[in-house]
């Protein structure tokens, strides 16, 4: 996953659900929770240092749930070795679920797990959890002492990680993962064709030819989860409109859809749908990266995780190689600009029992090695500087070298982690793009009117984004 996508894929990854967080009867659980005073027991607080900055007691016990996904959880065991070796005496309680919403949200007013890896398809609503005071702002974990290198926590984490965990000024949620999002080939199979992976659209539609000949789809996608063509429609806007583009929409700035270069970069996309360029099928995320490595398609566009994630099926001599994101046109605005960021995300509950035990583990799960670990079991990057030093991974080597010669911005998006009811708009107005359903132009036209209706909307928190 996640180099949480997800973002993530799961930053994230991102709200597959977030409109059912609306209506389901933990929202006025959640709402219990606005306005709350940290009840922390102070058994639970010991002697504070630079080893132990959150003063963890020895004796308590930590609960921390893992979400189980393309990542798997066996780095996160790892974690938990890291973190019980400098404090044997700390029971250290966890779980792994892909149902992070139906089992932690109920709990959010009463006794919640005290560190949540909030990821996944059925994952809590950001935006509702920091708005109704849910979840614990980690200002003081990024003041921390690292783990395990010089300076504090928030020196250690890549660039965009705080600014991707931080809402209403305030550093809640802890991202673990460092995605690299990009169209992903065969190595072997171009080779042996003699085929160059295309820089860009013009490219792609040049070479499309050449690879249905074969009987090869030359694209093939996740067209059941709405958040994966997002991913792709949002890249090929912020490299042909630029960031101020992407930023004006994240902050509903008025007319901000129709922003010059945003209809061509959707375009784009739409002819490639209208040509008859994709693979037939309504397949999902595991289904469709399948039909790729069994020869079916040429490319399809997933994060770093997917190495990760279908390590059991790849075939012998299937060399996965990740390209950036084509290019739209000759006058694209940011076409070097890379898309990656900081995903899978972990949160502390506002009501959790041992704060101070779940804070301590995530300067384990950011720590040097741990993060190197996370690197090594998932052949993608950590948030944590240097965790892929030492992977000697080709397909992990091909997300560095994209980032090496990536732009001076990473691309970024805010509107599905900053507003619900956008999130699940852009999704299902991605999906009707791909399925052919949607022009490029009714695409904008309706996300222009989603998002006017958002801020038209007074009950709404209204968030900004400043880079």
């Amino acid at each position: 996953m996640s180099v949480s996508p997800d973002l993530n894929r799961r930053t994230l990854l991102r709200r597959a659900a977030a409109a059912g967080l609306l209506v389901t009867p933990a929202v006025g659980l959640l709402s219990a929770c606005a306005g709350s005073t940290p009840n922390e027991s102070d058994n639970n607080a010991g002697e504070k240092s630079n080893d132990n900055p959150f003063g963890l007691q020895d004796g308590s016990a930590v609960k921390v749930v893992i979400f189980n996904g393309g990542l798997g959880d066996a780095w996160a065991k790892e974690d938990q070795a890291i973190f019980s070796a400098k404090h044997p005496n700390v029971t250290v309680n966890m779980s792994s679920t892909q149902k992070i919403k139906t089992e932690e949200q109920p709990k959010m007013a009463t006794q919640p797990s005290d560190l949540i890896m909030n990821s996944g398809a059925d994952l809590m609503d950001l935006s509702t959890l920091v708005n109704e005071g849910a979840i614990e702002p980690l200002d003081d974990l990024l003041a921390a002492p690292a783990w395990d290198s010089e300076g504090t926590v928030a020196d250690s984490l890549l660039p965009g990680t705080v600014s991707d965990g931080t809402f209403q000024g305030k550093f809640f949620v802890v991202y673990v993962a460092f995605t690299v999002w990009g169209n992903w080939y065969n190595g072997a199979l171009f080779d042996r064709e003699g085929w160059a992976p295309p820089k860009t659209f013009d490219e792609f539609f040049t070479l499309a030819p050449q690879i249905k000949a074969k009987g090869i789809a030359p694209y093939v996608y996740d067209a059941v989860h709405g958040y994966y063509p997002r991913w792709a429609l949002m890249a090929s806007i912020w490299k042909s409109a630029g960031k101020q583009a992407v930023v004006d929409i994240d902050n509903l700035k008025e007319n901000a859809w129709r922003a010059e270069g945003i209809l061509p970069a959707l375009e784009a996309w739409e002819k490639l749908v209208k040509d008859k360029l994709v693979l037939p099928g309504k397949l999902d995320h595991t289904q469709s990266q399948q039909a790729w490595l069994d020869g079916k398609a040429a490319f399809i566009q997933v994060g770093t995780w997917l190495k990760n994630e279908m390590a059991a099926t790849i075939p012998p001599g299937f060399e996965m190689k990740l390209s950036d994101y084509w290019g739209v046109t000759a006058a694209d605005k940011a076409p070097k600009d890379v898309f990656a960021g900081a995903g899978e995300g972990f949160v502390v509950p506002s009501k959790a029992p041992n704060k101070a035990a779940a804070k301590e583990f995530l300067r384990a799960v950011v720590s040097k090695a741990g993060s190197a670990k996370f690197a090594e079991l998932t052949k993608s990057l950590a948030s944590t500087k240097g965790s892929g030093d030492n992977v000697q991974d080709p397909a992990l080597a091909t997300a560095n070298e994209l980032m090496k010669n990536a732009g001076s911005d990473l691309i970024s998006v805010k509107l599905w982690d900053f507003y619900a009811d956008l999130d699940k708009e852009s999704q299902n107005l991605s999906q009707e793009l791909m399925a052919g359903r949607l022009t490029a132009a009714q695409f904008v036209d309706k996300m222009q009117a989603a998002a006017d209706k958002v801020a038209k909307d007074s009950s709404i928190t209204k968030q900004t984004r400043n880079a």
